[in-house]
């Protein structure tokens, strides 16, 4: 097993941040001290000098969509792409997704795309589960899939059209307290179908991608939480809101946390950053996806929500297709919904903690990796820096600035919704379980490498939210 050191960086944890150095043997951190003899380590130990560098665990993006099937197609990230853009960005674990065949077996659902995704990944990788349908015989479904190491659920309050939806109220809040009594989250992408469709049959106007936002306001993710908020609290069990985009949605968030809901709050950089002027004008497709885009009103709503500690996770909800499939179509309807983002996450992040001055890059850890890996089982062998973590390590230039643009970004989509920021803060290397996978722009990454990260209890992050 190899040794190495890294020597005289910023180490960046939750709770603290100090000068010191961290010597890393096999897969783990298996010590932090202000210096390290390197007299007193094994022949051959690697030495990495991080002097003007911040060392920060691997970060994690808890949303993820890659090789994902849809729409007659596949999303252009693979599992080899999206592994070596993560490098990139720091991050050295996933949260992707199984879907749900309804075939009565969530277990296999979860194997098979645990099989496909280690042929590919090159970083680690855990899963949530997607439920689409209520059934006789969920609950055996549901335990079978926890031993399996998947303590977390996907529902969706919308797409009926395409099977998504468990409709009748009451399947829905068994199935809520089939997963109370497994202790297990349940994730929800919430915008309400009985609204979308209401909206959808009245609309007189055209479908160009502007209208998106229209089609899908911020009433109908305000409406679609209110569902499940209220399940969840009469159950008096947490709740996880995916991707939460508007300011609608996050005044229910804070009347359900008035009334004692534990739940918490996911968002990501598109939401917090960009707004529905990105639908304008001819490249207006490239910045479709569900939900839309808001109004700034709500970016400043999510940012203050954001530094005042109300969202727990940011993530990216990363799906991609092509800029040339994106602009095949100019009907909002039609159009391949999804945007990268993995890659930039950290940079976004910490310009915004940087510029804002509100929070610093402590923070930002918490909201990128130990938030997400205490949410959904992960920690502590992810998320933090300390001995018997993985050594998922990530060392960061918080100073540099730089401009993100479509030939710098890593994406097989071959553009970023970014592209044109000025950011502050550059990865300069990213190590996992101790193996260095990308230094001064150079991957090294292997496919296969990946591995599946079993979920432990999600429920664990009640003595850490609260």
């Amino acid at each position: 097993m190899s040794t190495l050191l890294i020597q005289g960086g910023l180490l960046v944890d939750t709770e603290w941040t100090r000068h010191a150095d961290i010597l890393v043997d096999g897969p783990k951190i298996v010590r932090i001290a202000n210096k390290i003899s390197e007299d007193s380590l094994p022949p051959g130990t690697e030495i990495v000098q991080a002097d003007g560098l911040c060392v920060l665990p691997g970060l994690i993006d808890a949303h993820t969509h890659y090789h994902l099937v849809s729409r007659g197609t596949v999303t252009a990230d693979s599992f080899e792409e999206g592994s070596k853009l993560a490098a990139f960005g720091g991050v050295t674990t996933v949260v992707d997704f199984a879907d749900d065949d309804k075939s009565g077996n969530l277990k296999a659902c979860a194997k098979s795309r645990m099989k496909a995704m280690k042929k590919g990944m090159a970083i680690d990788f855990s899963l949530h589960q997607g439920v689409y349908a209520y059934r006789p015989g969920v609950e055996k479904e549901l335990k079978e899939l926890k031993k399996e190491g998947i303590s977390t659920i996907k529902i969706f309050t919308t797409y009926k059209n395409v099977g998504y939806l468990i409709d009748n109220p009451q399947e829905l809040k068994t199935l809520f307290k089939n997963c109370k009594e497994l202790d297990m989250m349940v994730c929800v992408h919430c915008e309400d179908d009985s609204l979308v469709t209401k909206i959808s049959d009245e609309w007189e106007g055209t479908y160009l991608p502007k209208d998106h936002a229209d089609l899908r306001p911020s009433e109908v993710e305000a409406k679609g939480i209110e569902t499940v908020a209220k399940i969840a609290h009469e159950l008096e069990m947490g709740l996880y809101v995916v991707h939460l985009s508007s300011k609608k949605g996050l005044e229910v968030i804070r009347k359900y946390r008035d009334k004692g809901l534990d739940v918490l709050v996911e968002t990501t950089p598109h939401y917090l950053f960009l707004n529905r002027s990105k639908l304008e004008g001819e490249k207006g497709p490239l910045y479709v996806m569900t939900p839309p885009l808001r109004d700034e009103e709500d970016n400043l709503a999510l940012q203050e929500a954001l530094i005042h500690g109300e969202i727990q996770v940011v993530a990216t909800d990363h799906c991609t297709f092509t800029y040339d499939q994106k602009l095949e179509s100019s009907d909002c309807r039609t159009i391949f919904p999804g945007i990268p983002g993995t890659e930039e996450l950290l940079v976004l992040l910490n310009t915004f903690a940087f510029n804002h001055g509100a929070f610093g890059l402590s923070q930002v850890v918490n909201l990128l990796s130990a938030g997400p890996a205490k949410a959904f089982g992960l920690y502590p062998q992810k998320g933090n820096l300390r001995p018997g973590a993985d050594a998922d390590i990530v060392l960061f230039d918080p100073d540099e600035t730089w401009k993100i643009e479509n030939d710098n970004i890593h994406s097989a989509a071959k553009y970023s919704a970014y592209d044109g920021f000025e950011v502050t803060g550059k990865v300069k290397a990213t190590y996992l379980r101790g193996r260095l996978i990308m230094s001064e722009n150079v991957y090294l990454g292997i496919p296969g490498d990946g591995l599946f990260i079993k979920q432990k209890d999600v429920h664990q992050q009640k003595t850490f939210w609260n």
